[in-house]
């Protein structure tokens, strides 16, 4: 057998052998520098690494060489500073030429994870800690626990967040291949698929696609919610899923919901979708939302400056989205910059934010405030925008929320379906090309329209 091949299958067995989290602290950054009869020497980062492995892992090692080689290795632990010259230039030379086929595979694939988005600054609370706590353990043994991992809880509270740094520690710490997606680029490429007529071709397409998604060790899929009416792709999505959890492939879904309240998937695959762990994750509570200021403030010019009664106030008035808090020191900032002040207390932090901190139902450009303001303006109810009744004095408000939802918002037509009580996409289409025909041709709607749209 030779060293190489001896090698590779050792950290396989050994992984086999023992648990995720210990093989990537003890052996994942071994070095094979040299093999000599039957004397073995072995690169280790740490000084402590010597005395773990010799200790508490030499029996394994030594074992497991064994059992492949037929040869009882008396094995040596080495540090790089301890190497003679020339061993050192061999050990970089393999270190280099490894380096280079991975960055190679690397280039072949895109992950699409977030570098940035770690556990390191994924900021926990009482809200969170499970979800962090159920995060890691998939992360340390993808594919043979909570499988599927199911995230759930409202938007801007850190669900992306965990599932990139998930992503990111079974990249770094393994071979597996991971790939991140959201439920409308799965859509979206699926819906090329099937829209593609029939030859070569389309059958190249349909074969890329399905090995895209059916070919990782890990898929992680944001917003499963808004597959919510586009049967065809919940089909498809079905069959990709049973394909990887037959493979013992991990799965991790997130949503705006619970899997249960996910009534209108598919029922075989919603029951799916509860095989595994669903895991909540509430808004922040103000102790956290206190500690997300300060990790977002680390780094930035105005760290040292910020007063503790800003850091209150900030935590007061963002209550349910951090995506709120990050906007918020942004603002900050900006006037920070114009004003150029010794220090950001309470008084100047007002001044600052005043217009962006005062209750104000629309603050954001979302769906659902364009909603609230619709339903405002001609005096219905939001539920009406997004009920089925059929009378004018609904359906055209309705159809207008719709319009300013696409041309306001960077929300696609299923997804604008879907916050409308589960209208297909085609409606969507439809009441956007109506309106934007009216309003050419119907000075009182442009005006109407204006009014609304100078409410944000």
């Amino acid at each position: 057998m030779v060293v190489d091949e001896l090698w590779t299958n050792f950290l396989s067995n050994i992984k086999k052998e023992i648990q995720a989290s210990s093989y990537n602290l003890w052996f994942d950054k071994l070095k094979l520098v040299n093999v000599e009869q039957d004397k073995m020497t072995i690169q280790v980062p740490m000084d402590l690494h010597k005395k773990m492995l010799g200790e508490n892992y030499y029996s394994l090692i030594e074992e497991t060489l064994f059992n492949l080689s037929g040869i009882n290795y008396d094995i040596h632990f080495v540090l790089e500073s301890e190497l003679p010259k020339q061993e050192k230039m061999e050990a970089k030379q393999v270190e280099e030429e490894n380096k280079e086929e991975k960055e190679q595979v690397e280039i072949l694939w895109e992950s699409n994870l977030r570098k940035d988005l770690n556990f390191d600054n994924f900021i926990v609370g009482k809200t969170n800690q499970f979800a962090k706590v159920a995060g890691m353990a998939v992360a340390e043994a993808p594919g043979k626990i909570y499988n599927p991992l199911f995230i759930y809880g409202k938007s801007g509270i850190g669900k992306t967040h965990l599932m990139h740094a998930i992503g990111n520690f079974i990249e770094e710490n393994t071979d597996k291949k991971v790939l991140y997606t959201t439920s409308d680029m799965f859509m979206n490429e699926y819906i090329n698929v099937a829209g593609m007529e029939k030859g070569k071709s389309a059958i190249d397409y349909s074969t890329q696609f399905k090995n895209k998604y059916r070919n990782v060790d890990v898929l992680i899929i944001d917003d499963i919610q808004y597959l919510v009416g586009a049967e065809k792709t919940q089909e498809e999505f079905f069959y990709t899923f049973n394909a990887l959890h037959q493979a013992n492939k991990q799965i991790i879904i997130s949503s705006d919901k619970s899997p249960d309240d996910l009534k209108k998937l598919e029922e075989r695959l919603r029951s799916r979708l509860m095989w595994g762990l669903p895991v909540n994750i509430d808004p922040p509570d103000y102790d956290l939302r206190c500690r997300i200021i300060k990790e977002k403030l680390k780094g930035k010019s105005i760290e040292n400056m910020v007063d503790d009664t800003v850091i209150d106030l900030i935590a007061n008035h963002c209550q349910n989205d951090v995506r709120f808090i990050e906007g918020t020191i942004l603002r900050l900032m900006a006037y920070t910059a114009m004003m150029v002040p010794e220090k950001i207390d309470l008084e100047f932090a007002n001044e600052a934010l005043k217009d962006y901190l005062n209750v104000n139902i629309y603050s954001s450009i979302s769906i659902e405030n364009i909603q609230k303001a619709v339903a405002e303006f001609y005096h219905i109810t939001v539920e009406d925008l997004k009920g089925h009744k059929r009378n004018a004095s609904f359906t055209y408000p309705r159809q207008i929320a719709m319009y300013l939802a696409r041309i306001m918002t960077e929300e696609t037509y299923p997804r604008i379906g879907f916050e409308f009580g589960g209208k297909d996409h085609t409606t969507v289409m439809h009441a956007y090309e109506k309106i934007l025909k009216d309003i050419k041709e119907n000075k009182k709607l442009e005006q109407e329209i204006n009014e609304i749209k100078n409410k944000f």
